[in-house]
């Protein structure tokens, strides 16, 4: 189970996942939390420990998130940001990219992570859960993600804000990681 610990910049990685262009694609259905890119940017600038960027190259020919696609370049809100690693994934979870993430940071000492990004229902929960399993103490800066409105295999929609409140309960609830707001993170 995840302490509620406070966020120490040495032991502490940031890990920013999947904030792509095309998840700005107007096909796209409605996202919620509108203060996404702005919590973000604050955490991103009071950040003193290490970083971590993680790209979705989706293998996917229709994806506007495959490698060679505008929608693949990273959003303007990490320009200038000075990540000790980036490295790509193809599937949902951090831990299964391009790196060994989960030995990259047990080699540098780093217990705590604190993740943001996109999808909070999809990349950023998955990574939260096996960051849990891993034995790491995980943080989800809830207001530094956001997701999408869903259709469900009844044909119901659920609101991204349901979406994300679901994340946040089951990830709790579930003892895979805490839920903070940025506010409280810097």
């Amino acid at each position: 189970m995840a302490r509620a610990s406070t966020v120490d910049g040495m032991t502490t990685a940031l890990i920013v996942i999947d904030v792509q262009q095309g998840f700005y694609d107007p096909a796209q259905p409605p996202r919620n939390n509108p203060d996404f890119e702005a919590n973000l940017t604050t955490l991103l600038d009071a950040w003193a420990g290490p970083i971590v960027l993680v790209r979705h190259d989706s293998a996917k020919p229709e994806s506007p998130l495959r490698p060679g696609q505008p929608g693949n370049d990273f959003l303007p809100v990490l320009d200038g940001v000075r990540s000790e690693l980036m490295f790509t994934k193809q599937v949902n979870s951090a831990f299964h990219g391009s790196v060994d993430l989960h030995r990259w940071l047990r080699e540098r000492g780093i217990h705590d992570l604190v993740l943001a990004g996109i999808q909070t229902n999809w990349c950023v929960e998955t990574t939260a859960r096996v960051g849990g399993n891993l034995g790491y103490d995980v943080t989800v800066a809830i207001d530094a993600t956001f997701t999408f409105d869903a259709q469900g295999p009844d044909g119901e929609t659920l609101t991204a804000d349901q979406l994300a409140a679901a994340t946040a309960v089951n990830l709790h609830a579930g003892g895979f990681a805490r839920i903070a707001r940025t506010k409280e993170l810097v």
